[in-house]
């Protein structure tokens, strides 16, 4: 598909097959008709708004279709419509596509979400919940997906073709509902939502959507985004913590704090008044980093990448069966960006055992930079989990 394009030199090729292999992405991903074409036509991709459109029009109607079926739920039913699509923001909206398809209400209100990059799904579930608790006895559609057809990078600079490796077609619509009867069939029930925005520079700049030196246009990738995201997410759980953890770890949190701070007064008082050796005496007390796995029975991390997965797997101490969900997600759909989540919470439905009374985290990482996160309480028993299901992506770690 790649060489079918027509502008990769050899040294991009290369990157990009290795970057490949090592990616956890397996053979069965989806890419949007337009470029699976190329495999038949060895032709350049038709990039046309017309085969965009097309593209969000399959999945965005097949997730709703597939979630109205499974709830015996009518379109004229919704009271609230909410969709999210980063890159593709087409005129009428794909609200409007989803309303016109379906024929919901007039009356129908509805929100697009653009360019909130792969954490936009969590955004999306905190702006239905607000617009619920301003409308009693009313259901809302959120609906997540990502548009590839128009955003294949087509130029050879490192820092922009990754995202030629990892990001595939896929997308997930969810039904929200704050009327009393619908309490008795819920799945799950949303205690949280946290948003955390980064405003300084490299937070902005981190994930970029720019063109290059020849004008191709694409997503370029800092080095820094390590970085970023790791004092995102910090943010992120320090405010999350106190919503989730039990006690007994905000008490170490807490305890450590103090100690800390009065270890650095002292310290300081101690220099002021010449006493170096006495100063250098002081402890060095490193942060507490609580056991989030205490208060969360379930991680759904956004399947950005090998590395990211791993990453955050190993700054929450959680093992190999703790992320299987968001690495079997990435192995058999790719990065579907922000709807990507929502992969893994059906993994976790089907093959995790979920019980009554868990409670699942939803984390995702997003341009901007964003960390964004949503807990849910599981309302009901989920079937019992197949043990004998096979697990090519547990070969797959990061280098």
């Amino acid at each position: 598909m790649m060489r079918a394009q027509d502008c990769f030199s050899e040294e991009s090729m290369t990157f990009l097959t290795k970057i490949l292999q090592r990616s956890g992405t397996g053979q069965a991903t989806a890419w949007p008709p337009s470029i699976v074409d190329c495999l038949k036509t060895n032709k350049p991709q038709d990039r046309s708004v017309e085969n965009a459109r097309a593209e969000s029009k399959q999945v965005i109607c097949d997730v709703i279709r597939s979630v109205l079926n499974k709830t015996n739920t009518n379109p004229k039913d919704i009271d609230i419509l909410v969709v999210n699509c980063s890159l593709f923001s087409p005129t009428p909206s794909l609200c409007a596509l989803a309303a016109h398809e379906f024929g919901m209400r007039s009356d129908l209100a509805s929100y697009n979400l653009s360019g909130m990059g792969c954490s936009a799904s969590v955004i999306a579930i905190d702006l239905a919940k607000s617009l619920l608790k301003a409308k009693p006895g009313a259901l809302a559609l959120v609906v997540s997906t990502e548009n590839l057809t128009q955003n294949l990078y087509l130029g050879n600079d490192r820092s922009m073709l990754l995202q030629n490796t990892l990001f595939r077609c896929g997308g997930a619509a969810m039904l929200l509902s704050n009327r009393r009867r619908d309490s008795l069939r819920a799945k799950f029930k949303l205690l949280h939502t946290l948003r955390k925005q980064g405003v300084d520079d490299e937070s902005y700049e981190c994930v970029y959507e720019c063109e290059d030196d020849q004008g191709n246009r694409g997503v370029r990738l800092s080095k820094q985004i390590v970085k970023v995201a790791g004092k995102a997410m910090e943010r992120n759980f320090t405010a999350l913590g106190p919503h989730v953890l039990p006690i007994s770890e905000l008490f170490k949190v807490a305890s450590t704090m103090v100690l800390r701070t009065v270890i650095k007064k002292s310290r300081i008082l101690f220099e002021s008044l010449q006493w170096i050796k006495l100063s250098r005496l002081l402890p060095v007390i490193k942060p507490y980093v609580p056991d989030f796995k205490r208060g969360i029975d379930h991680f759904c991390i956004h399947a950005g990448g090998r590395a990211v997965v791993d990453g955050v797997g190993d700054n929450l101490k959680l093992n190999d069966r703790q992320i299987e969900a968001s690495k079997a997600t990435l192995y058999k759909y790719g990065n579907t960006s922000s709807s990507s989540i929502w992969y893994e919470l059906e993994h976790i439905r089907l093959h995790m055992g979920y019980r009554k009374g868990h409670r699942v985290l939803q984390l995702a990482f997003g341009s901007g930079f964003k960390c964004n996160s949503a807990v849910w309480l599981c309302l009901q028993d989920g079937p019992m989990p197949d043990k004998d299901i096979n697990k090519p992506w547990d070969h797959t770690k990061a280098d």
